[in-house]
């Protein structure tokens, strides 16, 4: 990655980051965006109505373009939590349903699922082996009344990229839904929800996509639309919403707005949605398949370095089953102890499941994965 990308990081100044799989540092372009927006807002109150609605769409626009998706069937919400529990909460269920996951995704795409115990609705589990997932064992659990397949893009704790297109067309042939954690793979992974068969997924904003917190991606594809509830409600959940604005008097009307914009029900975090529109941008200016390709080498690197120093390496290597997060363990270190001593040197990575996580993006460096390989023991 060329020196003009990394300037755009200010955080390299001080330290190696490589916690993405956590949070990102804001790169320059999203801190400019979202301090236009605010210093706005301080200037000129709703004067600048408008445009705040112009970058919401663009946002939108940019997001879809990412994903190949339309912009419609893209709503933004607070956290990959929020979407999906919208989507858990709002498809109708029958006693006797199932759920499919894995036993170790991170709790957001869990709980909303367990939630649904208490209407006769059935979550099973299939477990991780040796850092990986095996699709056979996630299908073996799927029987006539199996909903929904609700799987991680990227598994937190290992870096194990699913196979979403061969999971995608086994639900699309037998009516399963297919609805994604896609929060640790989009921004650095190639992801298309056409080409994968997703019928929805959710994602924060603040981890490899570059942007603040606060700002979720949901994504409602067409064909679940009219089998998808909205379970919270508000005035621009209808068509009509601007009327509540410009109307001399007030209709009620609740026919809801098109594709996924039913899900977004008030006001929107506008200074965080154009923090993550000019990270979007940044990402797709570089391309995902560039990112993928740099993240694909630094781990190549760093996983050789890091046996050789005697470390056990649970992420995959297999093709296909890569991402930008790579996890270690060692027979003498623990995990917590090894991100301590790394921190101490200014180099900040972390710890899951007594696992050392690295996950490093798009501006970090060759140099820089052997310093960090330099300095474990």
């Amino acid at each position: 990655m060329n020196d003009a990308i990394r300037r755009l990081f200010p955080i390299t100044e001080r330290y190696i980051y490589m916690n993405h799989a956590a949070v990102s540092p804001l790169p320059r372009p999203a801190v400019d965006a979202m301090t236009r927006q605010v210093e706005a807002v301080m200037r000129h109150g709703t004067m600048g109505l408008a445009k705040w609605w112009e970058a919401i769409e663009h946002t939108r626009q940019q997001v879809a373009r990412l994903v190949n998706a339309r912009p419609e069937e893209i709503a933004f919400v607070r956290n990959t939590s929020d979407g999906l529990s919208l989507i858990a909460n709002g498809l109708r269920w029958r006693e006797g349903d199932n759920v499919v996951t894995a036993g170790c995704e991170f709790p957001a795409n869990v709980y909303p699922w367990m939630r649904l115990q208490a209407q006769g609705v059935h979550l099973r589990m299939a477990p991780e082996r040796d850092g990986r997932i095996q699709t056979d064992d996630l299908l073996a659990l799927v029987d006539q009344r199996t909903r929904v397949l609700a799987i991680s893009f990227v598994q937190f704790a290992s870096g194990f990229r699913m196979d979403l297109e061969r999971l995608g067309e086994f639900c699309r042939k037998r009516g399963i839904l297919l609805v994604v954690d896609a929060i640790q793979g989009l921004g650095a992974l190639s992801f298309d929800v056409e080409r994968f068969h997703v019928d929805a997924f959710a994602a924060d904003g603040h981890k490899w996509l570059l942007g603040p917190e606060g700002t979720g991606v949901l994504y409602i594809s067409s064909r679940l639309l009219d089998r998808l509830e909205p379970t919270l409600v508000g005035w621009m959940s209808v068509r009509n919403w601007k009327d509540s604005i410009v109307a001399e008097a007030l209709t009620y009307d609740l026919t809801y707005r098109e594709g996924a914009l039913r899900f977004e029900s008030g006001t929107l975090n506008v200074c965080g949605l154009c923090g993550l529109g000019a990270s979007v941008e940044l990402l797709l200016r570089v391309g995902i398949s560039t990112i993928e390709e740099h993240l694909t080498a630094l781990g190549r690197e760093l996983c050789e370095r890091l046996q050789a120093k005697g470390y056990h390496v649970i992420s995959s290597r297999r093709p296909g089953e890569t991402s930008g997060i790579f996890c270690f363990t060692h027979p003498r270190y623990p995990a917590p102890a090894l991100v301590e001593r790394l921190q101490e040197r200014g180099i900040i990575v972390s710890a899951r499941l007594g696992r050392l996580r690295i996950s490093p993006h798009l501006y970090n460096t060759w140099e820089e994965i052997v310093e960090v390989a330099a300095h474990l023991p």
